[in-house]
């Protein structure tokens, strides 16, 4: 089955707040973890996003995400795996969990 690890952090941690070691060390993490997944990428920080809603026909923009948190969606991975049991222990191997979260999100499949 595959999952979605969604990985959260503070838009703080990548405008500064990572030492050059740090960010050093989680380049590489991710370019050896990416080698062993099925997808994923990280994004932009949460202030270049936009919002968009369409209501009684109306397009609504708005800029950023729309959420009232401290962390934003900072990144994601797509993963296959067994049980949600292995998908969150690979999430667990991400060094952001260990500052953020990662959520576990298994993949809706239509038939």
């Amino acid at each position: 089955m595959q999952y979605l690890l969604l990985i959260y952090d503070k838009d703080e941690r990548w405008r500064g707040g990572y030492s050059p070691e740090e960010m050093k060390a989680y380049g590489a993490f991710h370019q050896q973890f990416t080698n062993a997944i099925k997808g994923g990428n990280a994004l932009q920080q949460a202030s270049t996003a936009k919002t968009v809603r369409v209501r009684d026909g109306q397009v609504l923009q708005s800029d950023g995400p729309f959420a009232e948190t401290k962390e934003q969606l900072a990144g994601f991975y797509l993963v296959e795996a067994a049980t949600i049991e292995e998908a969150a222990a690979m999430g667990a191997k991400i060094p952001g969990a260990q500052y953020g979260s990662v959520e576990v999100r298994p993949i809706l499949t239509f038939s």
